[in-house]
């Protein structure tokens, strides 16, 4: 089903194919981060990706419940966009010799991460609260917390060191 398919004529068409999107991202991040766990070399970085591993887990629960406050199966579909990311992340990464330069590189592409997320679940709430779907928005809003609080830890991260260590590599 394609963003402009024949198959979404409606808000709710669009509301549940981007929750499919989002079920798909969430569960190719969960895939996605213990390979940067163990390309991370700065202890904090590690533990903050550890972290972000478990509220993942929490993510895609939550997702699973939405599905159920919809009557819906929970169900993927493929996101072009998370792909992308985390290929990039990926090749990036594997280019990076340099370990203070990798942590920055790995933290940037986190925060890639995170923009994407922070962006879909916003919509979801809006759309959910426009359609009736209250306990899902509550749903999405708990995760929208959670990323935001990441993304200002990962900031706070590169400002703090990483960027700086990257520079003087």
């Amino acid at each position: 089903m394609g963003l402009f398919s024949k198959d979404i004529a409606t808000l709710h068409d669009l509301f549940l194919h981007t929750l499919q999107d989002i079920y798909y991202a969430e569960n190719q991040i969960m895939k996605a981060l213990p390979k940067m766990i163990d390309k991370a070399t700065a202890p904090a970085l590690k533990k903050g990706f550890e972290k972000h591993l478990k509220e993942t887990e929490g993510q895609i629960a939550r997702l699973e419940r939405a599905f159920a406050s919809l009557d819906e199966k929970a169900k993927a579909v493929t996101c072009p966009a998370i792909d992308g990311i985390i290929k990039e992340a990926n090749e990036i990464a594997g280019e990076v010799s340099d370990k203070a330069v990798l942590d920055a590189a790995l933290i940037a592409a986190a925060q890639a991460v995170e923009h994407y997320e922070i962006t879909r679940y916003g919509t979801l709430i809006a759309w959910a609260k426009e359609l009736g779907h209250s306990e899902a928005a509550a749903l999405f809003a708990e995760t929208l917390a959670e990323e935001k609080a990441t993304d200002e830890k990962l900031t706070a991260m590169a400002e703090s060191k990483a960027n700086a260590k990257a520079a003087a590599a």
